[in-house]
């Protein structure tokens, strides 16, 4: 039985070019209504036999084109690596870029802001890696990835924090999401100090955004379950938000994704 393969392509058209990718992002960056309708993988049949699965994994580390994310706990972990490695590339070329390094010395904060969620980025990434060396084999770890930050703009403050919203904002709903398909504690323990992270800088974020308001805690991002007038943060499955990220046109290596679980 052959298996499909996430085709992480850009959503571009002769009009509106690159920014029609991150128009595509922004429509379900929340994710709430992300669902068969919306779902962007590219889900063709790529000519990939069961057999052909298992050299997948050492191709994707030499040539960064392709890479199957595995199954149980170690899918899981490289799902997660994958979406620090996105969120840790994008906030390097935030600090490289023009909007970073024009603030002006009365404006500190926001700086030292963007400043240390690249730092917590990287060190998560680095992290994750750190961890799934420990515990797998070469080429069972998700390889350094390629990225094309072309469609954002790093000279514009709002196009910086409206993207930087929409990742801190999946990457929470992300984490909520695979916590109930990890099996170890140990690795749930780890998900969950990771997200909590996550969790501030997307409040941070939004402050930036809208200060003095009640934007950190939106709406949009929180869920009531059962009628109960409490609020929880979104969670979404990995198929989901990797949809998402397919979306953005970002991510330039394929990924096989089918074999994480699901319940």
């Amino acid at each position: 039985m052959k298996k499909p393969m996430i085709n992480v392509q850009s959503f571009h058209d002769g009009r509106e070019g690159k920014m029609n990718s991150r128009r595509q992002f922004l429509k379900i960056g929340g994710l709430a209504v992300v669902g068969s309708s919306l779902f962007l993988y590219s889900c063709e049949e790529d000519g990939i036999a069961d057999e052909e699965i298992n050299a997948l994994d050492a191709k994707g580390v030499d040539n960064k084109r392709v890479f199957n994310l595995g199954k149980g706990d170690l899918g899981i972990l490289n799902y997660a690596y994958v979406l620090e490695q996105l969120e840790a590339a994008f906030y390097t070329e935030v600090v490289n870029g023009f909007y970073y390094n024009s603030l002006p010395e009365s404006n500190r904060g926001e700086k030292q802001i963007l400043r240390d969620i690249w730092y917590h980025e990287v060190i998560h990434r680095d992290f994750l890696k750190a961890a799934l060396n420990s515990i797998a084999p070469p080429g069972k770890v998700a390889p350094e990835l390629n990225f094309n930050f072309s469609g954002v703009d790093f000279s514009s403050r709002d196009n910086v924090l409206t993207v930087s919203q929409i990742l801190e904002d999946t990457g929470v709903s992300a984490y909520n999401g695979a916590g109930k398909l990890l099996e170890s504690a140990d690795y749930l323990l780890l998900a969950g100090k990771i997200v909590s992270v996550e969790a501030r800088h997307a409040s941070a974020i939004r402050d930036l955004i809208r200060p003095g308001t009640t934007y950190f805690a939106g709406d949009d991002v929180l869920v009531d379950l059962g009628g109960s007038g409490i609020a929880y943060d979104k969670a979404v499955a990995p198929r989901d938000v990797l949809a998402a990220v397919a979306s953005t046109g970002f991510l330039e290596t394929k990924i096989i994704a089918n074999n994480l679980p699901t319940a």
